[in-house]
C-alpha cells in the first residue's frame, strides 16, 4: 500500500510528542512492507528529499512570514495574527503538496498536525480522489493557539477570533473520509462543534517504542525524587508544580525539571525556585526516568495524550497526574498514581507530601497494568490504522 503521511515537523526536527508518534507510525508501516512517504516543513528555501529508516521524506519550505517552531522568543501579536491568517488557507503550500501527490500517487493521505501547511492540502487530495485520513493531535482546527487554553484555564467557549478564523477548517473537515484521535476527549471536543460530520471517528493510541524507555530500579537517593519533563511553559503546569513544591518541607525530597522554554520565562522561574529544585535543560528520556521516582504530569491545558505519561508508566515510575484532557484515559495503567484537578497546587502539594511520607512505597519501580504494552504496541497501532486506511466506504457529503 502507498501511504503519504503529512505532519508539520518530522525527526530530527522535534519540538513535541507528535513528531515522535508520527515517525514511529511511519517506520512501523514501512517495516511491514508498505511504501511510506512523509511530507513535512523545514526552515530552508528549497525542497529536499531524503530517506530515514525506510521512509522517504519530503522536506518543503514554509510559505509564511517566519519560522514559529521551537523559538526562544515570541513574535509580536501583529506578526502572529498575520501568520495565522496566512495559515487559514495556504495556496502556496497546497501547490507544493500537489506536486508531491503527483509524484507519489498514494492510495491514502494521512494528515496529522497541519500548522504551516493549512487544511488546503485536503483539497488537493480530494481533487485526485485519494482517501483522506486525519489524526487529531491538538486543537489547531478549533483554536489558533492549538490548545483551547487561555490565561490559566481551558476555554469553555471559543473566542470570536478563533471561531471566525477556524470557520474554513469546519467547512473543509467535510473533505476528510476518516478521523482518528489519540484520545476520546479530543475527538469529543471536535464532535461537539460539528467537525467531520458523517465521518468515521476512532480513538487509536500512539505507538510507544519499548526500547526507548525501559523499566529501571528506583533512584539510589534517600530522598524521594520528583520529576517534570517536557516543554517548560505555563500550559504544562510548571508553575503549579513550583507552587506546590514551595510548600513542602525542606528535607526528604528533590525535584528535577527537564526541558526547555522561552529564555526569559525560564530564567524567571529559576530565580524563584529553591535549592531542592534542579534544572536539567534538555535531557534524554531514558536517563531522566531512571533518575527519578515519581513523574509529575501536571498539564493545565487539555493535553490530548502526553507521551511523558506513557513513557513514565513504561519505565515503572509512580505518577501524579492532573485530570486535564485525555490524561485520565491512560493514568490508570500506572500501579501507583495520584490525581488532582488542573491548577490545584494545594491538592498537588498534599499528594507530593503523602508520597514523601510514604517514600518506601512510592520509590518502588512497578510494571504497568496488564494490557498496557499491547495498547501501544507497533503491531496493534499499525493494524488499527491499516483498517482505517483500507475502509474505502466513502461517506457522501452534502
Amino acid at each position: 500500500m502507498k501511504i503519504l503521511i503529512v505532519n508539520t515537523l518530522y525527526p530530527p526536527e522535534i519540538i513535541g510528542g507528535a513528531e515522535v508518534s508520527v515517525s514511529l507510525l511511519a517506520e512501523a508501516l514501512a517495516q511491514r512492507g508498505h511504501q511510506v512517504s512523509v511530507v513535512c516543513l523545514q526552515n530552508k528555501q528549497d525542497r529536499t528529499v531524503d530517506e530515514l529508516k525506510g521512509v522517504r521524506i519530503y522536506r518543503v519550505p514554509l510559505d509564511n512570514d517566519y519560522w514559529p517552531f521551537g523559538n526562544d522568543r515570541k513574535p509580536s501579536s501583529v506578526q502572529r495574527l498575520k501568520w495565522h491568517l496566512q495559515d487559514t488557507w495556504n495556496r502556496k503550500a497546497a501547490a507544493r503538496f500537489a506536486e508531491i501527490l503527483d509524484i507519489e500517487t498514494p492510495d491514502v493521505v494521512h494528515t496529522n498536525n497541519l500548522s504551516g501547511f493549512s487544511v488546503s492540502l485536503w483539497s488537493e487530495a480530494r481533487r485526485r480522489n485519494i482517501r483522506i485520513v486525519h489524526t487529531l493531535r491538538d486543537y489547531s482546527l478549533l483554536c489558533k493557539r492549538s490548545t483551547l487554553f487561555r490565561g490559566d484555564a481551558m476555554c469553555t467557549q471559543r473566542c470570536t477570533l478563533c471561531a471566525t478564523m477556524t470557520s474554513p477548517y469546519l467547512l473543509a473537515s467535510r473533505m476528510v473520509d476518516a478521523v482518528v484521535s489519540n484520545s476520546r476527549f479530543v475527538l469529543d471536543q471536535h464532535a461537539k462543534l460539528r467537525y467531520f460530520p458523517d465521518t468515521d471517528g476512532r480513538v487509536i493510541f500512539n505507538i510507544a517504542d519499548p526500547s526507548s524507555v525501559v523499566p529501571s530500579p528506583a533512584s539510589s537517593s534517600d530522598d524521594l525524587i520528583f520529576g517534570f519533563i517536557g516543554r517548560v511553559e505555563a500550559e504544562k503546569g510548571i508553575e503549579v508544580v513550583l507552587k506546590a513544591a514551595e510548600q513542602l518541607p525542606e528535607q526528604g525530597w528533590q525535584l528535577k525539571i527537564a526541558g526547555k522554554g522561552l529564555e526569559d520565562y525560564v530564567r524567571g522561574l529559576k530565580s524563584r525556585s529553591g535549592s531542592n529544585v534542579e534544572w536539567l535543560g534538555f535531557a534524554k528520556a531514558a536517563e531522566f526516568y531512571a533518575s527519578i521516582d515519581v513523574c509529575l504530569v501536571s498539564s493545565v491545558w487539555p493535553e490530548p495524550l502526553p507521551r511523558t505519561l506513557i513513557e513514565s508508566i513504561n519505565a515503572g515510575r509512580a505518577t501524579i497526574c492532573s485530570t486535564a484532557g485525555g490524561i485520565p484515559e491512560i493514568a490508570g495503567f500506572s500501579n501507583m498514581v495520584g490525581s488532582y484537578e488542573p491548577n490545584d497546587h494545594g491538592r498537588l502539594r498534599e499528594l507530593m507530601l503523602k508520597a514523601i511520607n510514604e517514600r518506601s512505597r512510592w520509590k518502588v519501580a512497578r510494571p504497568p497494568q496488564p494490557g498496557f504494552a499491547e495498547r501501544f504496541s507497533a503491531d496493534s497501532v499499525t493494524g488499527q490504522y491499516l483498517d482505517v486506511y483500507l475502509n474505502n466506504n466513502r461517506t457522501s457529503r452534502q
